[in-house]
């Protein structure tokens, strides 16, 4: 930002003051014609009831206060040619965003049909909230938008998300008062202790406090200003406040905050990035009080509306049927004197314009908001540089995390100096031995710093803070502004951002149909610390649900990835870091667990997503197998071939297949998921009528609904999590919810024609060693020796 912070700023002429509120005039009035009008747009006849739509719906309320930032938030980049980006956390002000994208034209070059001029404002009017066209939400269809008004409470998350390492970019995030109420936008208030001065780029919180949510009064707005003040200041800010109704005045102040705040941030800037300052700052925050539908209708049916929550949504309800409703909806437009604001062709006339930049630097236009623009190609390095030697199955053990934190180090190293890749994390990436990273980059980290304290670091860009939500906030907002990352979580605390992932996984899902819209980084989970090793955290720590929740999703959007080994993992990983447009889930142990295949081997299989490991198995290739084991993860992998060694040595005239799968779409019908199987192929690899025994890492039910239609799911038997946990030996966990390698092969006995006469003996010896374990774990507190010191002798 070019600007001396000691300049004077914020005075308006009465000519910028005459324009900017033409440009405010102009917003308002394309904002409620959207809500109500399919024809008519410029009122150049009566209004008559068939001029309105049938069917209302918009949000009105908050649209007024957005219009007056967009306004003045382009005075302020055009006068300063600043590179800005707006996150519009108001959920419903997809009215005012898409009004001043018009009027910039930038909606007109996304979306060619809707001109500058009548018919493209009829266009526009007729198409919002109604069938066919756009949501009443700022949404991925909006040009400019990176944030989904749809639900509340990520908007200043995202909006710190989009600063990291954006050293050029101001960031403008609106915040309603009802989403400042949400624990997400509480948490993301401490985002400033983790914004680099030096490298990354300014947010500038804008607090809307128009008083009301649909129904009830809002916290902040209802404080004293100077309880408020200490709130925002304990939260690191300095507040600016601009307050009023009259036109005229707010226009003054919100100038003249809006000058102030970019001073004071370049300020901050300067000191950091050319005199070495390190103190943390104290950045601006502009409150903003106006009136919850301002210069709407006052009064509604005896009611006071204007400035109370009866103006959240559509002020006047029944204007094809009330005519007094129809004279006030044109009162209403006409009060914002739309002749002197669109010429008689219904193009914005000069005055309207003259507040708004150029070009890229258009909020519907900037490039941040359209991610895979800027994006550029992560520098993988080759697999085989990290890969665990496997000279035979099961015979070594690694920690598949560590192993993948060796390759993350050399990522964050080889983006050092285009920063564009962060790990993200809810203090736990030396938990999930992850730490390797520390070696190419410290903890982001603004606060002060004590001699005991171990990898922080001012420009660090790994982000470790005890909210979920918003280290995902963080995410999204970096992944939707060109770059990439990964998100590190326990299994059983991620489903914290459940309803987060929902809303950027209809994200992607929207904007793969909009062709304007350049595909973006995959956000990628690695789930770690899971259900079947919480050793010393129990039954509070052990939840595999998130993968359920997931695949509930866009099959188109979502990928769930369960590698039972350290290569595999690293297979998966380098497929998750170099796609686009999914939300991939990856579950994977921290704790030593036995390498099974080459990293050759690795590749192929995850490629497959599915496969039969024939090393396993005790097939002969001569005729069908009689009892298909199947795994997916890396706990019931070790168990299936524990079972399958038991069977080689009790059964071993049974021949069995032992199949294990990474890519649980492939579960699925083909016609169901892109990754999913055949029925052909399905058949062929867990056969269409002998017995499947399957072991899942997470609710077992879950198989079972992926395999429904299958020919053989009547023959299908899974085995997994049943909600029974606590602080208990590793092998416990898996006996105690039936997973174990006895309970396995008990099931292959009691499932294969035959056997359950002819093996009964060795389903006993099965039953008593469960016993046996039962009584040796209370006397020594660790696993059965058998247990502890298996591996794998195939």
């Amino acid at each position: 930002m070019s600007v001396d912070p000691q300049q004077v700023s914020g005075v308006l002429t009465d000519e910028e003051s005459r324009t900017l509120d033409a440009h405010w005039r102009a917003a308002n009035y394309l904002s409620v014609g959207q809500i109500y009008l399919m024809a008519n747009p410029l009122l150049t006849e009566p209004l008559r009831p068939e001029h309105v739509k049938p069917r209302l719906l918009g949000h009105w309320g908050t649209s007024p206060g957005l219009n007056l930032v967009y306004t003045h938030l382009n005075r302020l980049i055009r006068s300063r040619g600043l590179e800005a980006l707006c996150v519009w956390g108001p959920g419903h002000g997809g009215p005012a965003v898409v009004a001043n994208s018009w009027l910039e034209g930038s909606y007109t070059e996304t979306y060619p049909d809707v001109t500058r001029d009548a018919a493209g404002m009829a266009r526009l009017f007729r198409q919002f909230s109604f069938p066919g066209g756009v949501p009443s939400h700022v949404a991925p269809e909006t040009p400019g938008s990176v944030h989904e008004g749809g639900e509340l409470g990520y908007a200043l998350s995202h909006a710190y998300g989009a600063a990291f390492d954006n050293p050029g970019l101001l960031v403008a995030c609106v915040i309603g008062d009802g989403e400042a109420e949400t624990g997400p936008l509480a948490a993301s208030w401490h985002s400033d202790k983790f914004l680099d001065p030096v490298h990354d780029g300014a947010v500038l919180p804008i607090l809307h406090l128009n008083g009301y949510k649909i129904a009830n009064p809002t916290v902040l707005s209802r404080l004293p200003e100077p309880e408020l003040d200490d709130l925002l200041r304990g939260y690191g800010h300095e507040p600016l406040h601009v307050t009023g109704d009259d036109p005229a005045a707010v226009h003054r102040a919100m100038a003249r905050a809006m000058d102030t705040a970019a001073d004071r941030i370049v300020g901050v800037q300067r000191a950091a990035r050319e005199d070495g300052a390190t103190e943390r700052p104290r950045w601006p925050v502009i409150v903003l009080r106006t009136p919850k539908g301002w210069t709407g209708p006052a009064e509604v049916d005896g009611l006071p509306v204007e400035g109370t929550w009866r103006a959240h949504q559509v002020p006047l309800s029944a204007v094809r049927d009330n005519p007094d409703h129809l004279r006030q909806l044109e009162e209403w437009l006409r009060s914002y004197r739309p002749r002197e604001l669109f010429d008689e062709h219904g193009a914005p006339r000069p005055d309207v314009l003259a507040c708004v930049p150029d070009g890229a630097r258009r909020l519907g236009s900037t490039p941040h908001a359209n991610g895979g623009l800027l994006l550029r190609e992560l520098p993988l390095p080759p697999l085989e540089r990290y890969a665990v030697p496997v000279d035979e199955p099961g015979a070594t053990l690694h920690e598949p995390t560590r192993v993948l934190g060796d390759l993350l180090e050399d990522v964050m190293r080889g983006t050092a100096d285009r920063r564009d890749f962060r790990l993200v994390g809810p203090d736990e990436t030396a938990s999930n031995r992850l730490q390797a990273v520390y070696g190419a980059s410290g903890k982001a980290w603004q606060a002060g710093i004590l001699d005991v304290d171990e990898h922080l670091d001012r420009h660090g860009r790994v982000m470790e803070i005890l909210s979920e939500h918003t280290c995902q906030g963080w995410l999204e907002g970096y992944l939707l502004t060109g770059r990439h990352g990964l998100f590190s979580c326990y299994e059983a605390f991620v489903h914290i951002v459940d309803s987060m992932v929902n809303q950027h996984i209809k994200w992607l899902r929207v904007s793969r149909r909009l062709p304007w819209r350049a595909p973006i980084a995959s956000l990628n989970y690695l789930l770690t610390s899971h259900v079947w090793r919480q050793d010393h955290n129990g039954f509070s720590h052990q939840d595999p649900g998130f993968v359920d929740h997931i695949l509930n999703k866009s099959p188109e959007a979502v990928r769930v990835y369960l590698p039972p080994d350290a290569n595999t993992l690293l297979s998966v990983a380098d497929h998750a870091l170099r796609s686009r447009d999914y939300v991939n889930v990856i579950v994977a142990g921290k704790q030593p667990c036995f390498d099974w295949l080459t990293m050759e081997q690795a590749k192929a299989h995850c490629a497959r997503g599915a496969g039969i490991w024939d090393w396993a198995g005790t097939e002969d290739g001569t005729r069908e197998p009689d009892v298909v084991l199947a795994c997916a993860g890396d706990v019931p992998t070790q168990e299936v071939l524990a079972a399958a060694r038991l069977l080689r040595d009790h059964l071993p005239e049974l021949a069995v297949r032992v199949v294990n799968v990474v890519d649980i779409a492939r579960l699925l019908p083909s016609e169901e998921h892109p990754h999913g199987m055949g029925d052909f192929e399905y058949d062929g690899l867990f056969t269409p009528d002998k017995p499947v025994v399957f072991a899942y890492h997470g609710y077992p039910w879950l198989i079972h609904r992926l395999a429904y239609r299958r020919t053989g799911h009547g023959h299908l038997h899974v085995r997994g999590y049943k909600e029974v946990g606590t602080t208990t030996t590793p092998f416990d966990m898996v006996v105690r919810n039936d997973l174990d390698r006895y309970r396995l092969v008990m099931d292959v006995i009691d499932r294969v024609p035959g056997l359950a006469v002819r093996a009964a003996a060795v389903r006993q010896r099965m039953e008593d060693v469960r016993l046996r374990h039962h009584q040796y774990i209370r006397e020594h507190g660790v696993d059965l020796p058998e247990v502890a010191d298996w591996s794998w002798d195939g």
